[in-house]
Order: C-alpha cells, then structure tokens, then sequence
C-alpha cells in the first residue's frame, strides 16, 4: 500500500493485517481458523481488486488470478509461504488460454499452482510433485521447464491431479475456498518450523505474526519480455551501494528462491530489458529515500512493464551494517543518532569472526582446492556436509560441518544454522 502511496507500480489488492495473524494462531483466539465475519469481509474486498483489473475472480471467460504472500515486519527470506495463480481450474485455464492466446502461459501456471497449492497448502512433499516433473521431462528429451510444449505440460497437470489423489487428497475446484484455505496456511505458516527456528536464531522477538497480502497476479512467465527477481538496494554483505539480486527470464517468483532454476545476477537485466532496468533503478532510489534505509525488494516484470510487489527492511551482515549506517549518514538520509541502532549486537559479533589472512598471497591461492559462494562471513573448520540432515547428524555426534550445496533451499535452515 505504501509503494503504491508514491506512485510506483503495485499490482492492485488488500492486506490482512499481523493481528489477525495473532489472533489466528492461538487457542484463546481464533485456533487456526478463519472467523465468518473475516472472510466476508475478504470476499468484499475483492471487488474492488477485480474493478482496477477489469476481471473476475472465478470468472472461465475473464478470470482474475491472484498471489497470496506474507508480509512480516522484518525480513524473513525463504522462510514464509506464497501461493501464485490462485483461482486457477480447468475452466479458468481453458478461459485464461483463449484470453491471453497464449496456451503455453495458461498451462504452466496451472501445473505452477498445482504444485503451490498442494505443498503450501496441504502439505504435500514438494518432491512428489518433483518426481513427476522429472519424469516427464525425461520421457520429452528435455532439461529445462522452458523447453516443455503445451502437450507436456497438460500431462503434467494432469500427474499433479493424481497426486493429490495419491495422497488422500482432492484438489479444491471451487476459487473461493481455495482462497480461504491459501490464507490460513500463510498465517499457519508463522508458527511452522522454518520461520520459528529462522526467529529463533536471528532474536527475532516481539511480532505479533506476519500479515498476508493478496494482490492481483503479475505474470513473469508470458515468454522472453517477462520475468521475476530479488534485490537488495545496496550489497548486504559488504554495503556497497550498488543493487545486489537475482532474477529470471520467464519465470515466476518462486523459481528465484527455491533453486528451481539458476538465477542471473541483477546487472544483467540490464542488457536484457534495459528501460526496465532504468526504472527498477529509479524505484529502488525512490524506496530508500521514502524508508530512509536498504532495502530488499521483489518485483515482477510481465511482457516489459514492471511490477513492484514487496519491500521491506533488508537483512546485512556485520560489515555491511556499518558501512550502510555511515553511508545513511553521508547521504543526509538519517542522523548520526538514527544510525546507531542500525548496527546491532550480533553485527559486531560477525565482524570478530576468524577469517583467512593474506588471502591474495601465492601460498593461500595454492592451498584452494574449491570455490563456493559464501552464505555467511568468517573462516571456518568443520567435515563437508551435503544435505542439511548430515549436518544435524554430525552436530548430535559432536562433529562440527561445513554446508555444502548445488542450490541453497529455505528448507536447509535448520543446517545453516547447525553448521559451522
């Protein structure tokens, strides 16, 4: 609401707010069910969402689709759940392919759903629905989601059916109550074992919950002018001012995070839509002076117009919390007592951390046997860990680990955290 307050990009939608979340997930409250009286008052507030968009939620002929996010106070990355395309069924996908013209965009937002929908929401194993992504790719001859037609991914949405069945489980046609049951789980969410552990660590304390933010559905995957990504307004490991992300061509957002695909870092955007990256500079520049802070952002770019859905406070290790709060300072956008709280205890405990000397030196560069991007700063010593169960394992033997993975999950929290 704030972004869309001064005059950026927002697709149009409504917040549930963190006491409702609080509410939500105690027993003395409303014990993880949405009261009536809440959910009239979501129903109604879709019909101003479908005014702005010119669509209808539900409707085969011009559906309106939308994301269900949280929204916590303080950057939690990875650790809350989304559900993208939600209002999507048969009808819908049939309506939205006519619509559109474009089958292929249609298809594979239904099987992206599918997917979200069964793992977010009802807890099916993502990997159920991996395997028979798998399958059919290999049964194609192909490698990347991209590269799959029309005809495969109707099979696989066809196999995403099956496995609701296979798990006891139907797949919900009606929008109203798939939007019912997609915001309950993002206010469960806040009480799962992920973003307790992630609060846990990070002394994330005195939240009332996280709110859910429903907003209409931007569409990163309608082909090569269409995409999706994560940025920090300024490096959150060393503070330097200059935009620090990833994002995707033809994709969605939860592909960024998840490791489903490689991102690419965020300066090649600007050979790939360059006025797009003009802007996406400008709205970050906005941003800071409009929260006087960095910030971690995302945002969604469909058929080459940008849309900014998130911003909130950006997450920065020690030595990056220092340069940011001087340069905050340098630049007039807050005082030298506004700077100070910035920089927070466990930011000066990262900065003591043991770290490698002389790192330029022929006889460090010699002893390298591998190179990985690093998750967190300081040297460490510990037995190579590949899964983040080895890790636990290793900590309940005495062992200490050291992480190792192709792509980084917010399912490894518990690892990174055990790790050295």
């Amino acid at each position: 609401a704030e972004m869309s307050s001064i005059g950026l990009s927002v697709p149009p939608g409504f917040t549930i707010t963190t006491e409702c979340c609080s509410k939500f997930c105690s027993e003395d409250g409303w014990d993880f069910a949405l009261p009536d009286e809440l959910y009239d008052m979501i129903v109604s507030a879709l019909g101003p969402v479908e005014v702005a968009m010119g669509t209808k939620f539900g409707d085969a002929k011009n559906p309106l689709l939308l994301s269900v996010r949280s929204g916590a106070a303080i950057s939690m990355p990875g650790m809350m759940d989304t559900v993208l395309n939600l209002g999507m069924n048969d009808d819908v996908c049939q309506g939205l392919a006519a619509k559109t013209g474009n089958d292929r965009f249609a298809w594979d937002s239904y099987r992206r759903f599918l997917e979200m929908f069964g793992n977010v929401v009802l807890d099916i194993p993502r990997s159920a629905f991996e395997d028979e992504m798998d399958e059919v790719k290999f049964e194609c001859g192909v490698l990347e989601d991209s590269e799959l037609s029309v005809e495969d991914l109707k099979t696989i949405v066809d196999r995403f059916k099956k496995v609701y069945v296979s798990n006891g489980l139907s797949f919900p046609e009606n929008v109203l109550e798939q939007l019912k049951l997609a915001i309950s789980a993002v206010f469960r969410g806040w009480m799962g074992a992920r973003a307790v552990k992630y609060r846990e660590v990070e002394n994330i304390r005195g939240l009332l919950g996280t709110a859910v933010n429903v907003q209409a559905m931007a569409y990163g995957n309608m082909g090569e002018t269409s995409g999706t990504g994560v940025c920090f307004t300024r490096d959150p490991n060393s503070g330097t001012n200059e935009l620090f992300g990833e994002f995707l061509i033809d994709a969605q957002g939860e592909d960024v995070v998840a490791g489903i695909r490689t991102p690419l870092p965020i300066a090649k955007l600007q050979d790939a839509m360059p006025e797009v990256y003009d802007e996406f500079q400008k709205n970050c520049n906005i941003l800071e002076k409009h929260f006087c802070d960095m910030l971690d952002l995302e945002f969604t770019i469909q058929e080459g117009k940008l849309f900014m859905l998130q911003t909130r406070t950006g997450k920065r290790g020690g030595e990056a919390a220092v340069k940011i709060a001087v340069d905050l300072v340098d630049e007039g956008l807050i005082t030298k007592e506004e700077a100070i709280p910035k920089v927070l205890p466990e930011h000066l405990d990262q900065l003591l951390h043991p770290r490698f000397s002389d790192t330029d030196s022929d006889e460090y560069k010699k002893s390298v046997l591998a190179r990985g991007l690093p998750a967190s700063p300081g040297a460490a010593v510990g037995a190579l860990a590949f899964t983040n169960e080895k890790v636990l394992h290793n900590e309940e033997h005495g062992i200490p680990s050291i992480l190792v993975r192709d792509e980084t999950s917010p399912d490894d929290i518990e690892g990174m955290y055990s790790s050295q």
